[in-house]
């Protein structure tokens, strides 16, 4: 695949998360969701990573203290696409370093965007505060601040294009 087909891929990966993030939230879904349109990942397994994927959201469980589930979400897709088979756990070839690495770039990228991975520190950075989603009051303030408007979602949109150019700067885009 081409520079520009990889770029072009990349930005259909954000607008589609971005979208989903905005209609249905739930960030590690959404990303899953938008990297499977794109990658054309939709199947049984591909189904399985994003049913798995369901409690990732808002700091994994809404508690806000883990990481960001748009990040997690990417970092799944990573695992789905390269990662180690159940029946090659003794992982001769080093799958498991070279799916590391993916993430690893994908985390220097949040990083240098919003200073960490972490649900509530990505909120300061967008918001001036954390929000506690399970406090019915702080989700409300949190809708109110734009989350699904063009926070969230534009953090959903970046995890999901980051990793489309991160897949195609390892060489594993098809």
């Amino acid at each position: 695949m081409n520079g520009a087909d990889r770029r072009e891929l990349a930005e259909r990966a954000y607008s589609s998360g971005f979208e989903y993030e905005k209609r249905y939230h739930g960030c590690a879904q959404c990303v899953i969701a938008a990297l499977q349109d794109v990658l054309e990942l939709r199947d049984e397994a591909g189904d399985a990573v994003f049913k798995a994927a369901t409690s990732l959201e808002g700091g994994v469980g809404c508690e806000g203290d883990g990481h960001c589930g748009a990040y997690s979400g990417a970092v799944m897709i990573f695992g789905h696409v390269l990662g180690r088979e159940r029946d090659d756990l003794a992982d001769p070839a080093g799958t498991r370093r070279r799916t590391n690495a993916l993430a690893q770039t994908l985390h220097g990228r949040f990083i240098e965007r919003y200073g960490t991975v972490i649900c509530q520190g990505i909120h300061r950075n967008l918001f001036g505060r954390p929000y506690y989603l399970r406090d019915s009051t702080e989700l409300d303030k949190f809708r109110e601040a734009g989350a699904h408007v063009d926070q969230c979602t534009a953090v959903v949109g970046r995890a999901a294009r980051w990793a489309v150019e991160i897949l195609g700067e390892a060489g594993e885009l098809r």
